[in-house]
């Protein structure tokens, strides 16, 4: 007499997919780690080649560009990375901490929110383009006056902001000045001396 086959329980199944997932984790864990970091880079180059480069006009602190980047390209990584003007720092980079701000079209923005493709045509000025060669601005000159800057990382981007604040006609009183620069922020805490600085060029009359 025949013996009947026996049946698969759920657990069976649920038991061998435990395995096989086991045996996985375990192989790769085994795998030597440039080996990962390799294939992670390969796969970056085979994502950046998916996306097709577009031509791109700017002019940057004067200078007219025509470029070719990626669409998934930030203002702020072109402006660094392509053109080489690092006076504007990559803090956060998502947009928290002010110091990547620049100028587009005379208003403020901050560039690692900003794709560089959306600005084609448009005039963008960074710190590096404040001064007249070796004449600083009046926004630079009051903050070394008033120490408006410690460890300094910040200050470009504090700078630029507080040039629009001024321009936007935002620099009333000290309250106002703090609400409409609130967007940047100073990890050493420099933001009487930087509020002094505004309001001394607002005070002097100071075209910025």
């Amino acid at each position: 007499m025949n013996a009947e086959p026996e049946l698969e329980s759920p657990h069976d199944d649920s038991r061998r997919t435990f395995l096989k997932q086991s045996s996985v984790l375990t192989a790769m864990a085994l795998v030597p780690s440039p080996v990962v970091t390799a294939a992670a880079a390969e796969l970056d180059e085979k994502v950046a080649a998916a996306f097709e480069k577009v031509p791109l006009s700017l002019k940057v602190n004067g200078t007219k560009h025509k470029l070719k980047v990626e669409p998934r390209t930030t203002l702020l990584d072109l402006l660094r990375e392509q053109l080489h003007l690092t006076g504007t720092k990559k803090g956060c980079d998502y947009g928290q901490c002010g110091a990547c701000t620049v100028h587009v079209d005379g208003q403020r923005v901050n560039s690692c929110l900003s794709f560089a493709v959306m600005h084609d045509g448009q005039e963008i000025t960074t710190i590096e383009g404040l001064a007249k060669g070796d004449e600083l601005h009046p926004m630079q000159e009051a903050f070394v006056k008033h120490d408006g800057f410690q460890c300094g990382y910040c200050t470009p981007g504090q700078i630029m902001s507080a040039v629009a604040c001024v321009r936007e006609g935002h620099a009333g009183s000290e309250g106002e000045i703090r609400e409409y620069m609130s967007g940047n922020i100073c990890r050493c805490g420099a933001y009487s001396n930087i509020v002094a600085a505004i309001q001394d060029v607002k005070q002097g009359g100071q075209k910025v």
